[in-house]
């Protein structure tokens, strides 16, 4: 059996955006899956022209190699032969990034029109506690056997304050054509009750250190605001003394 993991370090630590993606892996089943992105008009024409943009830059990068190369040849190398072909390995280099630029903008303008819909796959990121869900899955493989897998996805950190998953295979047990239907139904309920079991566990752990870690900052705040409270009488107190120290002595 895996062992548990703490769950102190991910308290009050979010879901990371990358599970928005629709290629997202490792997600546990029992989180469900975001909302997809309204498609949008402009997605077509934007990575069009992405497209030509990348074909430009690699055409205009060769074709500035090429003259940067000839005229060398031609006139004798001199420093603005130089400039074309660093300029053509520079442009030709990079084409590809104009395929990512228009992603990117593509997915900017779609979020734009259904800020409706990003605003609850943001709240679905935020529904997400870092701890570890146990699952159950069965499958066929290719003779024809039975396949019942116990994953378990775990929550690590990725980035400041961030978590994403992680999938390991808890159990993998095959059964043949031949085994009665009823003993691998039987086996694989009780795999879930277990999966069931664990989840609960690391859920209640998790709670127990988010409550725990809640107490100690009310109880930090609570004695900041005592301190300041003493520190500001003391404050009062001192101006008070220097106030009567620095007045003029009372004539007898």
């Amino acid at each position: 059996m895996a062992q548990e993991p703490d769950p102190d370090p991910l308290v009050g630590a979010l879901a990371d955006d990358k599970l928005l993606e629709p290629e997202a892996r490792n997600l546990p089943a029992a989180v469900g899956r975001p909302e997809a992105l309204p498609p949008t008009r402009w997605r077509r024409p934007i990575v069009a022209g992405g497209v030509v943009m990348t074909a430009a830059t690699l055409l205009g990068g060769i074709a500035l190699i090429l003259l940067g190369v000839v005229e060398a040849f031609s006139n004798g190398a001199d420093v603005l032969d130089g400039v074309l072909v660093a300029l053509g390995f520079l442009l030709a280099g990079t084409h590809w990034g104009w395929v990512h630029v228009a992603e990117l903008t593509a997915k900017s303008v779609a979020e734009r029109e259904g800020h409706e819909v990003v605003a609850r796959r943001d709240q679905w990121l935020l529904s997400i506690d870092p701890y570890a869900r146990d699952e159950v899955i069965t499958d066929v493989d290719e003779s024809g056997s039975i396949v019942i897998v116990r994953e378990r996805f775990t929550p690590v950190p990725n980035g400041p304050d961030r978590f994403t998953f992680v999938r390991q295979e808890i159990v993998r047990e095959v059964y043949s054509e031949d085994e009665p239907s009823a003993t691998v139904a039987e086996r694989a309920e009780h795999l879930r009750r277990e999966a069931a079991e664990a989840t609960a566990a690391a859920r209640e752990r998790y709670l127990a250190a988010a409550d725990a870690r809640e107490t100690a900052q009310l109880l930090d705040a609570d004695e900041r605001e005592r301190l300041a409270t003493r520190r500001a009488n003391a404050r009062a107190l001192s101006e008070q003394i220097n106030s009567h120290l620095q007045a003029p002595p009372l004539d007898e």
